[in-house]
């Protein structure tokens, strides 16, 4: 259930975007890698705890983590050895995209951030979050066969049209809801 309950994070049709300061341990660094966007303090530390208690992280870390950061030998010296890595290390090999003096610059710019996307069309948001999640775990080949046929089927309805009358009116767009979806406000 655990397994699934992360999954589902990463699997969520909106982007989630972590914002993360002082220990990040175990399962909670199992749960920020299913996220999309992470950030950091500068006094932030990530840690795969959970060898020291006499377990194998067992709720994505593993998995994920290897290709979040490209580096087998780095996840690997993590997860055997129980080590810390503080926020630079975490951003110096991909983990975290950003990394902030302070919580409150982080939180403002982690907001930003959820505001730019959210002004979006949701059916690209959908689609992009759709197509690197596909791209990850499949070919080259068989993700542009994917991102194509998923296209066309996404041309059918209005955002693209919607998206284009606002940029040559140099107004800001007003995108329907995806079926089923509850519009947020920021």
């Amino acid at each position: 259930m655990w397994q699934d309950a992360f999954t589902s994070i990463e699997m969520c049709g909106k982007p989630v975007i972590a914002c993360l300061h002082g220990a990040v341990l175990g399962a909670g660094l199992e749960l920020v890698a299913a996220c999309d966007i992470r950030f950091c303090t500068s006094d932030a530390s990530f840690k795969l705890a959970e060898v020291d208690i006499g377990l194998a992280s067992d709720v994505g870390g593993l998995q994920r983590l290897p290709k979040i950061i490209g580096n087998q030998s780095l996840v690997r010296e993590l997860a055997l050895s129980g080590r810390q890595m503080l926020g630079s290390e975490a951003f110096q090999h991909g983990l975290v995209s950003r990394i902030f003096d302070t919580k409150e610059a982080m939180m403002s710019e982690g907001l930003a951030l959820c505001q730019s996307i959210a002004s979006k069309s949701p059916i690209a948001t959908l689609g992009i979050k759709e197509f690197l999640n596909y791209t990850r775990d499949n070919s080259v080949k068989d993700s542009l066969e994917y991102a194509i046929t998923w296209n066309m089927s996404m041309l059918q309805g209005s955002d693209l049209a919607i998206a284009t009358a606002s940029m040559v009116q140099k107004s800001l767009p007003e995108y329907e809801n995806l079926p089923g979806a509850k519009q947020s406000k920021l």
